[in-house]
């Protein structure tokens, strides 16, 4: 059973930055590939970014790519997501995501979830 939990949320303005971390125990972390994934109130979650085992392969949205990089330190049982040049439209609860094998787009495809941080950017 793997926990995860995160950290790292808070209210920025436009065009600012925030690194999520998300800690990882409980499971061999290096067996898990790794999402980020965000829901803003009255709208579906929605996948942000997901990383390999290693950490050697990332995907992204579209709507987040140049702007945010998913990154893991597989040491520290951590993975983080620095975000940069954050919009207003960035505002939601941020949340990480585990599964074992590979990387995937789909929210149920992840077996363990953290309960989110809050990220609120101001226009």
């Amino acid at each position: 059973q793997v926990q995860l939990v995160e950290s790292g949320g808070g209210l920025v303005q436009a065009g600012g930055s925030l690194r999520l971390s998300c800690a990882a125990s409980g499971g061999t972390f290096s067996t898990y590939a790794m999402g980020w994934f965000r829901q803003a109130p009255g709208k579906e979650r929605e996948f942000v970014a997901a990383i390999s085992r290693s950490g050697g392969s990332t995907y992204y949205a579209d709507s987040v790519k140049g702007r945010f990089t998913i990154s893991r330190d597989n040491a520290k049982n951590t993975v983080y997501l620095q975000m940069n040049s954050l919009k207003p439209e960035d505002t939601a609860v941020y949340s990480c995501a585990a599964k074992k094998s590979l990387m995937a787009y789909y929210p149920n495809e992840y077996a363990y979830w953290g309960q989110g941080t809050q990220v609120s950017v101001s226009a």
